[in-house]
């Protein structure tokens, strides 16, 4: 009797693991929005989406991790063209100066970019970066023209044999020299540089202990350490650690952030962040498949307010940007990649 109830319990903590991997696909829940705006969908088929960048109002360039590509896609059309193929999933892109820097699984190169707007003449940066639980993620170019790259740890908790996993990485877009920025950083997936604040970016932490820690909104501070893996329950910011300037909920996994620009009809002012929230396999029952919004005090960078839910049930975003007319566009990693558009009704 005693083992038919344990089959029985296995049965149904087995039947809710289940429940919640595919909540996000097929909850069969519509994406809402906040009052006063609207959620379009703007293309589908586009594989694993890990990045957006745009090229002009029209073309939009997504980085695929299915497929190992980067495409352009024209929003309009629908028409598509596939700029650079062959990669080992593609996380990241910038442009910069008639070049593309692409972010792929430990390595980083730069690439011209022809009349025709294809990738070419690649150059390698950087190669060798471990790649285990995580990998390199975004990379972006900060005002002084450095490279900043952002390099997740290869375990849950784990000292590293290699100083550049769970760590903010200086690149020279030039020479590929490179080096540590800020360390104890688990898994950052984004950032963005917010005018007259600094560099702010988003950091999952631990999984398997429970309600810690919180997922992580952080400024940057040159040579700070954020304090993975040493971050225990009952220390979250160890001493010689920098603390968090926004959190959210455990293990949902706050991964894009894009700052909202002035010409843009969501709320908020120049200095307010919109992220995604991917949603968590480390839980219960199904959390997080949001966009957050996040407003910053202009002067100290610190959280106005609190953190708020904008839109829900938008399946399992993960890159998110401002269009140039100043709507947000968001990409859903799951469900064969979906492209949605909200605006002002």
């Amino acid at each position: 009797m005693m083992r038919r109830h344990l089959l029985a319990v296995a049965l149904f903590l087995v039947a809710i693991l289940l429940v919640r991997q595919i909540y996000p696909y097929v909850s069969g829940n519509e994406p809402t929005v906040v009052d006063g705006y609207e959620i379009h969908l703007v293309a589908t088929d586009l594989g694993g989406p890990t990045c957006l960048v745009w090229v002009n109002h029209t073309h939009l360039m997504v980085c695929d991790r299915d497929s190992g590509a980067i495409t352009e896609l024209n929003i309009e059309s629908d028409e598509r063209r596939t700029l650079l193929s062959g990669l080992d999933r593609p996380h990241g892109l910038a442009l910069g100066d008639g070049q593309a820097f692409v972010s792929e699984a430990g390595r980083l190169t730069a690439h011209n970019i022809s009349q025709t707007g294809l990738f070419v003449d690649e150059r390698v940066l950087v190669d060798g970066v471990p790649v285990g639980n995580h990998q390199t993620n975004t990379v972006d170019i900060l005002p002084n023209g450095t490279l900043l790259w952002h390099s997740g740890s290869t375990c849950n908790i784990c000292d590293e044999k290699d100083e550049r996993n769970g760590a903010l990485l200086w690149v020279n877009a030039t020479t590929g020299d490179h080096g540590i920025l800020a360390s104890g950083v688990r898994n950052s997936f984004d950032g963005v540089w917010v005018p007259d604040i600094g560099y702010v970016f988003t950091d999952n932490g631990r999984d398997w202990e429970g309600d810690h820690p919180d997922e992580e909104l952080n400024l940057l501070v040159d040579g700070g350490a954020y304090g993975w893996p040493d971050d225990d329950p009952s220390n979250p910011v160890p001493s010689g650690t920098i603390a968090p300037i926004a959190t959210w909920t455990p293990h949902t996994s706050m991964n894009g952030v894009a700052l909202r620009p002035p010409n843009s009809p969501l709320p908020g002012d120049n200095t307010t962040i919109y992220a995604t929230v991917y949603g968590s396999w480390n839980t219960i029952l199904p959390q997080g498949h949001e966009i957050v919004r996040i407003d910053l005090n202009a002067t100290t960078g610190e959280v106005i307010g609190t953190t708020s839910v904008f839109a829900e049930d938008v399946g399992t975003p993960l890159p998110i940007t401002f269009h140039p007319n100043g709507d947000l566009y968001f990409a859903v990693f799951g469900s064969n990649g979906k492209l949605y558009k909200i605006s002002a009704t």
